[in-house]
């Protein structure tokens, strides 16, 4: 489709999304009014509308209540670097999700035992329904949250063991490898898949972000012999993160 025959409201949105880029409308101006825009580019109320709405979906601006729409300040991307389980050095919840040791955080957490849903049974190769240790973490940065991640342990591998619960007993926080080779599970393989999707609005409430907007997912699941012994989707704003990897060369 030729530019000229673009529907009027995203051809309004090109120009202002370009003088939003170019900095001619910065951040914390008011973006001009539904009436200004119907005038300075000859449109109908409804394109001047859908033109706004456009803007606010890519996150280049928002609305405040009984003030008007205002061009949004860009956060700057930062990474999240993934490496793999790392045997050596500081072992906990947040390492093991964020492996740049210059990066420091907490987090909070939360277990309950839950029958597997058809995904996570999938994942997990065991039958729906089947009872699965699911935790809820909250990681922050710098006082920030930057990530959310569930995780799901199958508790036919876990249950009645000092282990059963990751964030209490003997071996609480230290991560799936060293806890199930207490138990003597051997993790011998991890394997992560990234994608990205609409965010739900608990999450990006948690996250500090706008509904709707994108998140990063990392869906990672832990082996033993072939079997997995657990898996975790990581949830990240993907306007403020990039997955990074740092890989091994062996």
């Amino acid at each position: 489709m030729a530019f000229g025959d673009q529907p009027a409201y995203l051809r309004v949105a090109g120009d202002l999304r370009q003088k939003i880029v170019a900095g001619e409308l910065p951040p914390h101006t008011r973006l001009p009014s539904q009436a200004r825009i119907r005038e300075q580019y000859g449109v109908s109320d409804t394109v001047a509308l859908e033109a706004r709405k456009v803007l606010m979906a890519e996150g280049l601006v928002e609305g405040r209540s009984g003030s008007g729409t205002y061009v949004r300040e860009q956060p700057v991307s930062r990474p999240v670097v993934r490496t793999g389980y790392r045997a050596a050095g500081e072992s906990t919840p947040f390492r093991q999700e964020q492996g740049d040791d210059r990066v420091k955080g907490t987090w909070e957490s939360r277990s309950e035992q839950i029958a597997a849903e058809p995904g996570i049974a999938r994942r997990l190769r065991i039958g729906p329904g089947d009872r699965v240790m699911r935790t809820d973490y909250l990681f922050r940065s710098g006082g920030e949250p930057c990530m959310l991640s569930v995780s799901w342990e199958p508790l036919a591998i876990t249950g009645r063991t000092p282990v059963m619960l990751p964030e209490e007993g003997p071996l609480a926080g230290r991560g799936v490898v060293e806890r199930m080779a207490a138990i003597d599970v051997v993790v011998d393989n991890v394997t992560e898949e990234v994608s990205a999707r609409p965010g739900l609005a608990g999450e990006t409430l948690a996250l500090g972000g706008v509904p709707g907007h994108c998140v990063v997912v990392v869906s990672r699941t832990y082996f033993a012999g072939g079997c997995p012994v657990e898996t975790a989707d990581v949830v990240m704003l993907a306007e403020r993160y990039r997955v990074a990897y740092h890989l091994p060369v062996k």
